[in-house]
């Protein structure tokens, strides 16, 4: 018997077309799922804008917390620190806690990507060496009055002789109790320390004369001790909080520039 052979060919041609055509038809399951789980998401980039940026902001537009660009506080709070607020967040504050095991949606591996990823991508190693950086939590006992002397010294020209602000420089109050119930201690020590777009990290202000932990302590206590005594709290010049002003459209130095020309540094 002879095989037709062209109809062979086209029985078996046949049979490959719509073998192809059940793996590609619309609607099939692919070998890998086409939305990533959450839980699989490794990439530092994507952890970061989708968990980061509405609180913290980018490197080129500053959010309303703690800027995590800014180098100076990297070096400061290190990963480790950094890891164990990404994880467990700030009980009774904005920061939620983000991992699994506090209740939030990311695995361990997810927050430490995250921690090694800001240190990384935007710190600057060596940036503090010789500086004597205070440290990121503070470790001395607080001297409320001695802090309300270093704020007259370091931070009155900018935020007010009391706290209560400066419309000049589109600043609101900082000793505002409604603002000072969102904010913790560390977050207000975290920006002294730092510093945030316009405002100078605790070596700045002063030229030649950084603040010591004492007096960066101190300050933090006295702006915390606004919280429970509103008579003590000035009216604000500003209707929102420090952290919902719009930034002063004037450079870094700018800034302390005008604010000295009203009123010389206190000794």
């Amino acid at each position: 018997m002879r095989t037709n052979r062209p109809l062979l060919m086209a029985i078996l041609a046949g049979t490959t077309l719509a073998s192809v055509g059940c793996n590609t038809s619309p609607g099939k399951p692919g070998p890998v799922p086409e939305v990533v789980r959450p839980d699989q998401v490794l990439d530092f980039a994507t952890l970061y804008k989708a968990n980061c940026v509405a609180c913290h902001g980018t490197d080129r537009e500053p959010g309303a917390a703690i800027s995590l660009t800014n180098p100076v506080f990297l070096a400061v709070a290190g990963q480790s620190n950094l890891s164990n607020v990404i994880a467990n967040g700030v009980p009774g504050k904005l920061m939620p806690a983000f991992a699994q095991s506090a209740g939030g949606m990311l695995s361990d591996q997810q927050v430490d990507i995250l921690a090694k990823g800001l240190v990384s991508t935007w710190g600057k190693p060596g940036i503090l060496d010789g500086q004597n950086a205070p440290p990121y939590a503070a470790v001395l006992h607080p001297d409320t009055a001695a802090g309300a002397k270093a704020y007259a010294t370091y931070c009155s020209r900018c935020h007010g002789a009391a706290g209560e602000g400066n419309a000049d420089l589109k600043l609101g109050s900082i000793v505002q109790p409604s603002y000072l119930g969102l904010i913790s201690d560390q977050e207000l020590r975290n920006f002294v320390i730092a510093g945030a777009p316009g405002m100078p990290d605790w070596r700045s202000d002063n030229p030649g004369h950084p603040m010591s932990d004492d007096e960066l302590t101190g300050t933090v206590a006295w702006l915390g001790s606004h919280r429970d005594s509103t008579s003590a709290a000035p009216a604000s010049t500003m209707s929102a909080s420090p952290a919902s002003q719009p930034k002063p459209q004037v450079s870094h130095k700018a800034t302390h520039e005008a604010a000295s020309t009203k009123q010389e540094p206190q000794p």
